[in-house]
């Protein structure tokens, strides 16, 4: 494994664990007033790791509905995550079996972010970094779980404290990184339409996969961006 990479992941990381920590500690504490142990709190975030598909998960329990309805709705929050691994396969090709696997684990929505941009950057993606920069996330989403799990009712209302926003602001700013690239503004607003129409006609959580698949759509037709035009993002950094 490379040190330097590795180092390099941690660092990147530990910014993203510091935003999405208040999160973990939320669905640790909503995840015990719905009816769930610790152990049971911390085994759902060990093995799922998907915070959105956790708490849709744990409010279904709370309202007693069918286990199969349940699978259904977290698969609908994480099917993005079948576009994001096909995306991403290309500059992961060197990774053995067994790194490929644990690689799709460590996949959240800032690791997909990071990973192609700096594969499009030209840096490469290696192992080492992508470890680094996923491990981190992982422990610190763990050990919030247990935080808001042990402390449960005490934390209250995220909303009261503002740190509900953190998330929903990192994620528009890893949005908006890729502002430079060719198609962004239709692509975003066909995202944004669809998901928001599909909210209302076709309701949650299904709105998150069908925004994107209206994104996908237009991105599919629109012509192929000239040659002698690089994104501007990865020329930045090639400068």
């Amino acid at each position: 494994m490379n040190r330097y990479d590795f180092k390099q992941g941690l660092k990147g990381g530990a910014i993203i664990a510091l935003s999405s920590a208040p999160f973990g500690v939320l669905f640790g504490a909503v995840a015990i007033d719905n009816g769930l142990s610790f152990l049971e709190t911390w085994l759902m975030s060990a093995t799922v790791y998907a915070g959105a598909s956790q708490l849709v998960g744990i409010e279904l329990f709370g309202q007693r509905v069918e286990p199969w309805l349940v699978v259904l709705s977290v698969f609908a929050v994480n099917f993005r995550h079948i576009l994001y691994s096909a995306a991403l396969a290309k500059f992961i090709r060197g990774f053995t079996t067994l790194q490929k696997a644990l690689a799709f684990f460590l996949l959240v929505d800032p690791q997909f972010a990071e990973a192609v941009r700096r594969g499009e950057s030209g840096k490469g993606v290696s192992f080492s970094w992508y470890f680094g920069f996923g491990v981190v996330i992982y422990a610190s989403w763990s050990i919030a779980t247990m935080v808001g799990a042990w402390f449960g009712k005490m934390i209250g209302d995220p909303a009261s404290i503002g740190i509900d926003i953190l998330l929903p602001v990192y994620f528009l700013g890893m949005v908006l990184a890729f502002r430079s690239r060719w198609g962004f503004p239709p692509v975003v607003l066909a995202s944004a339409i669809g998901s928001v129409a599909a909210y209302h006609f076709v309701g949650s959580p299904w709105h998150v996969s069908l925004g994107a698949a209206a994104g996908i759509i237009v991105a599919t037709l629109l012509p192929l961006k000239p040659r002698h035009e690089p994104d501007a993002a990865v020329a930045g950094v090639e400068r």
